[in-house]
């Protein structure tokens, strides 16, 4: 039978079908298969499983993905891909207003894997609650920014419930993931769009002001009534760092989106708007057409991938 992997836990994968959720090994040939990625299978993943007669199963094949969201795997793995959650439809970043304050950079990294993988990309920052007179000025220049280049941004607080609504409405379809450092707030807000979930949460480490991880492993929450074909929201691990996986620095810049239709203006054809005269680039960032915030990010990841350190702007 066919169904969806709603959660990995590490060796067992529980796969929802028609029957309900089925816990499952995978058999042995996907792993010498999958030799650049450290997890063959994945939440998000469509599947086909045969059952044992205890009730478990063995996943014999994973059916062809249509977008994934990965990252540099660490320790001894490194060089080899990551792959966080299969098939998605809409990959949102999430960050908040303060504790932790936002981080551009792993904004600007995770818009960048989405436009690798062409996926539909947004931005929730949550806590809203939380603004005030000083931080007010500083989000709204970023909620600006981001809504100014295309992309879905959303201010939600689980406190007032504004946002939250709207949002949910948005998740009810396909599969969608969230992604950010623990302590913004993912837990909380994945409560409130779907209150039987439960999903526990935590504060903020007063020592170093860094959300406390509270999600141990990767899971496929269901909105609404669980079955296969339904709507999902993808839990994942608290991420300190977003890697930048399989981008040559000849590349970059073409998943900027402000900076790819203009590059064919600069005076070299390999501009890597750099450190090039006659670079149309930089002269747009002086023309404040293109935000030095965005442009910085550009340049933080281009000297990381040349220097061969994919996990940038930490």
């Amino acid at each position: 039978m066919e169904g969806v992997v709603i959660r990995s836990t590490g060796s067992w994968h529980d796969v929802l079908t028609t029957e309900g959720s089925i816990s499952c090994t995978i058999r042995g040939r996907f792993r010498l298969q999958e030799e650049d990625a450290t997890n063959p299978v994945v939440i998000g993943d469509r599947v086909t499983i045969q059952k044992n007669v205890d009730g478990s199963g063995v996943i014999v094949e994973r059916h062809p993905r249509h977008g994934k969201l990965s990252r540099r795997a660490a320790g001894r793995r490194v060089g080899k891909e990551h792959v966080i959650v299969a098939n998605v439809d809409e990959a949102w970043v999430v960050q908040s207003v303060r504790k932790p304050r936002i981080n551009p950079g792993f904004i600007d990294r995770f818009l960048v894997m989405a436009e690798v993988q062409t996926i539909r990309a947004g931005i929730i920052i949550n806590k809203s609650d939380l603004l005030d007179a000083s931080a007010e000025e500083h989000i709204g220049f970023f909620v600006e920014l981001y809504a100014g280049l295309g992309y879905d941004v959303h201010m939600t607080s689980v406190k007032t419930g504004e946002g939250v609504e709207e949002l949910r409405r948005i998740l009810e379809r396909g599969i969608h993931v969230l992604v950010g450092p623990s302590g913004v707030g993912k837990s909380s807000l994945l409560n409130a769009l779907q209150p039987d979930l439960k999903l526990r949460t935590g504060g903020i480490s007063e020592a170093t002001q860094k959300g406390k991880h509270t999600t141990t492993y990767a899971e496929l929450l269901p909105i609404g009534e669980a079955r296969p074909d339904g709507g999902f929201i993808g839990d994942t691990p608290g991420l300190r760092e977003f890697g930048l996986v399989g981008i040559e620095a000849a590349e970059l810049s073409h998943y900027f989106v402000e900076l790819r239709d203009r590059m064919g203006e600069c005076r070299f054809p390999n501009c890597t708007h750099d450190h090039e005269p006659g670079c149309r680039i930089k002269e747009l960032v002086e023309e404040d057409q293109v935000a030095v915030e965005r442009y910085e990010s550009y340049i933080n990841m281009l000297r990381s991938i040349q220097l061969g350190d994919a996990d940038v702007g930490r």
